[in-house]
């Protein structure tokens, strides 16, 4: 019986494998470094001096790294699909380096309050200059509290989306059948959100605008947007909450 023997090009085939897949992953990161960069500018708000723009642009080359290994074969779907790891690989280190401590925790949660109170007295959302007003606070340490108040809302749907993704396993074979899943349901869940919001969701997550170019697009302040932002991530987690 002959034993099995390793034919002289087999090494090298495999370094020739190792190296091809080493070079394909840096041609995709370096296509999608200005969606890193984009996600860096729309989330530094949320960094309250506990990371740099260079740290966090780290954080995220990491995410998308992690995407294109976890995706699969490339399609068009890969830019959503990168962007939402991207931004949870950002949210899980604000996370992890304490961003929100329990002094802001405690001022968001007081915001939330005043503004369902305001919201109520004048039948209407109040505006930042309200809010502020009524917080005793100035107008950029609302806007500060605005920012982290909406960050936490983010950060819970992508721990609801990645909690629902690792709840099943689908197989090697079925890769991309977890993420056809998702999209299909996220279509769904925003064709449920007024159609402000769903505007303001297309304008930040797909056309990658900033909160600030989303307010001078809609003619709304940019408070106003966040607040709204905030709003719809808060009723989207509702939703696929009573569908999961």
């Amino acid at each position: 019986m002959l034993e099995a023997q390793q034919l002289p090009f087999e090494d090298e085939y495999a370094q020739w494998q190792t190296q091809s897949s080493q070079n394909n992953e840096e041609q995709i990161l370096r296509q999608h470094l200005g969606l890193v960069k984009r996600i860096v500018q729309q989330l530094h708000h949320h960094a309250s001096g506990c990371m740099g723009l260079d740290d966090m642009e780290q954080i995220g080359l990491l995410g998308l790294l992690e995407s294109v290994r976890r995706y699969g074969e490339m399609d068009e779907n890969f830019r959503f699909f990168a962007a939402r790891r991207v931004r949870g690989a950002i949210l899980d280190e604000l996370r992890r380096r304490d961003w929100r401590p329990r002094q802001l925790r405690q001022q968001v949660h007081e915001l939330n309050k005043v503004s369902k109170q305001l919201t109520k007295q004048f039948k209407r959302h109040p505006t930042e200059h309200e809010l502020a007003a009524a917080l005793k606070i100035s107008l950029e340490e609302c806007y500060r509290l605005l920012y982290a108040a909406q960050a936490e809302e983010l950060h819970s749907l992508e721990q609801l989306f990645e909690s629902d993704s690792n709840s099943v396993d689908f197989g090697e074979e079925d890769s991309n059948l977890q993420h056809m899943i998702n999209d299909d349901l996220l279509k769904h869940v925003l064709s449920q959100l007024p159609k402000r919001e769903q505007l303001i969701l297309d304008f930040y997550y797909q056309k990658e605008l900033s909160l600030k170019e989303i307010a001078m697009v809609v003619g709304l302040s940019e408070a106003r947007i966040c607040q709204l932002h905030k709003q719809a991530i808060k009723q989207m987690n509702t939703m696929i909450k009573s569908m999961l």
